[in-house]
């Protein structure tokens, strides 16, 4: 009976509609953005991804692994007026070169445009050097990543408990972390270093309840059923990387982006 009971209330949390937010979906249609990040959207579906895991405005959001900052674009001027987002990744201050160096890049992108990212915070975030000074205890209100586990999970199984131990304690209490991956399917097998880019859903939710996060709800918004997750070469095979250049380059455009985990986990 609890396991009904809990089935029936994790399908009622992904089913209702939440209300609209008119200033992320400005922030989504914002001249920010740059062309070709709009374009991944008709895959990536920022505003029901970013409404599904319940940001409002006024939090404080940290970014893991922000990357090229293509879900800053949006974060930033959405959380600009009344929150705050920390974008914890590569910082210029990092002690390894390469890092530093990556951490400059990003910097330069948020200087170029002050209006909309000058109040972005960096904290450091380095799995791989055990770097994880990104905001203080209890601080955050959210903390999301996106198609960064499969990345951690190459830095061995003692270093990505570390992570998830990070997110645990950056959150308050009742804090939401939002989860975003490429999906392994349960029936195909995982490899250690997740070397394919996929990892199984299964996987990740241990990873956090272990950490003491209770799984609140999961989304299909970024679901892809065209995507068989056994491509040459992995998930990059598949756009916007086309890691086998023009080798099947039409199969994998009408494929798409890869299928990916939607995972929405509370601090208890």
């Amino acid at each position: 009976m609890k396991r009904i009971l809990a089935a029936a209330i994790l399908a009622a949390t992904c089913s209702t509609p939440a209300l609209a937010d008119d200033a992320l979906k400005a922030a989504i249609n914002g001249s920010q953005r740059s062309p070709d990040n709009v374009k991944r959207d008709t895959y990536r579906h920022p505003y029901e991804t970013l409404t599904f895991f319940g940001i409002r405005p006024d939090m404080t959001v940290v970014e893991l692994s922000p990357g090229g900052g293509w879900y800053t674009e949006i974060l930033a001027p959405y959380l600009r007026e009344r929150g705050k987002l920390v974008a914890a990744g590569a910082t210029p201050d990092s002690k390894a070169p390469n890092v530093a160096r990556a951490g400059e890049r990003f910097k330069q992108k948020l200087d170029a445009n002050p209006a909309a990212f000058g109040k972005v915070q960096l904290g450091a975030f380095e799995p791989g050097n055990g770097v994880f000074s990104y905001a203080p205890k209890g601080s955050a209100d959210m903390v999301l990543t996106f198609r960064n586990v499969h990345n951690w999970t190459n830095e061995g199984d003692a270093r990505l408990k570390e992570v998830f131990k990070s997110v645990h304690d950056a959150l308050k209490p009742g804090g939401v972390f939002g989860v975003v991956d490429h999906r392994l399917p349960a029936s195909k097998p995982q490899d250690a270093t997740a070397s394919s880019g996929y990892v199984h859903e299964a996987y990740v939710i241990r990873l956090a309840e272990a950490a003491g996060f209770k799984l609140m709800a999961k989304s299909d918004v970024n679901a892809n059923p065209k995507d068989t997750a056994d491509h040459k070469g992995g998930v990059w095979a598949l756009p916007p990387t086309y890691g086998n250049k023009d080798a099947e380059r039409e199969k994998y455009a009408a494929i798409g982006e890869s299928d990916r985990m939607t995972l929405k986990f509370v601090k208890q």
